[in-house]
């Protein structure tokens, strides 16, 4: 039987325009155990019907032995889950989730170089990865996080990742910017184009490497064209992609 666990909303922070941060404080003290990369399923009331209550949001944050969660959330136009954290959460809001699940984590022994692709909140697992990463310090190979959204303002977490680059060994970055009219000037931390996140890894990666993994985060037609994209043009073997659907 799933474990629920009751929280409190501790802290709300504006991420973007659409996106929120939420840390959720779980009223059972303690750790609560969790693997980078999973989600919870909380159960909202926005509806009569389990299938209308039930949203899954993945973990933005590193299992660090504490009992706070964060998720980012981005407002989705007439999205009942998505309006309700919007316009009805607030701080001291109590929410209720089952046990952490999915198997969209790394393996204990990394033997391969990751290659993170990923568009607007779709990073929030990516994010709990690395964070798990550098903190544990877990030995690792190369890491590279792609990251797209539409304009500059849309970048979620570019402090984290900078800061990674600077200080976590084999990590680089690279952000696509599908309708910015310019880029960002230069000096950053981190790769820029304009455009979406499939050229920069058809670019980079255009090479058939037994020795990479890819992870996939985002909506269903972004996956689906880079599955494409990564198995059926490219050539690489259908393992080497492992996929997280957003609806």
């Amino acid at each position: 039987m799933a474990k629920w666990y009751d929280s409190t909303v501790i802290r709300i922070e504006d991420a973007s325009a659409t996106t929120k941060r939420f840390w959720l404080e779980i009223d059972e003290a303690g750790n609560f155990d969790f693997r980078a990369g999973q989600f919870i399923t909380l159960d909202l009331p926005i509806g009569e019907k389990r299938l209308q209550r039930w949203r899954s949001y993945s973990i933005a944050s590193a299992p660090d032995g504490s009992n706070v969660l964060e998720l980012c959330i981005v407002h989705l136009e007439g999205g009942l889950a998505s309006g309700y954290f919007f316009n009805d959460v607030k701080v001291g809001t109590a929410l209720r989730f089952k046990d952490p699940d999915g198997m969209f984590v790394l393996p204990e022994k990394i033997e391969k170089d990751l290659v993170f692709v990923c568009t607007g909140t779709g990073v929030a697992p990516f994010r709990s990865m690395l964070l798990d990463l550098y903190g544990q310090n877990k030995p690792h190979r190369n890491i590279h996080l792609i990251f797209g959204t539409r304009y500059r303002e849309g970048i979620l977490y570019q402090k984290d990742f900078e800061k990674l680059v600077e200080k976590m060994p084999g990590f680089s970055y690279s952000v696509a910017l599908s309708r910015e009219e310019t880029l960002p000037p230069g000096g950053q931390l981190f790769d820029t184009c304009k455009g979406y996140v499939h050229q920069v890894y058809l670019e980079k990666y255009a090479t058939v490497r037994p020795d990479v993994q890819f992870y996939l985060c985002g909506w269903t037609k972004m996956i689906d064209e880079a599955v494409e994209n990564l198995v059926a043009k490219l050539g690489y073997d259908r393992a080497q992609v492992k996929y997280e659907l957003y609806g």
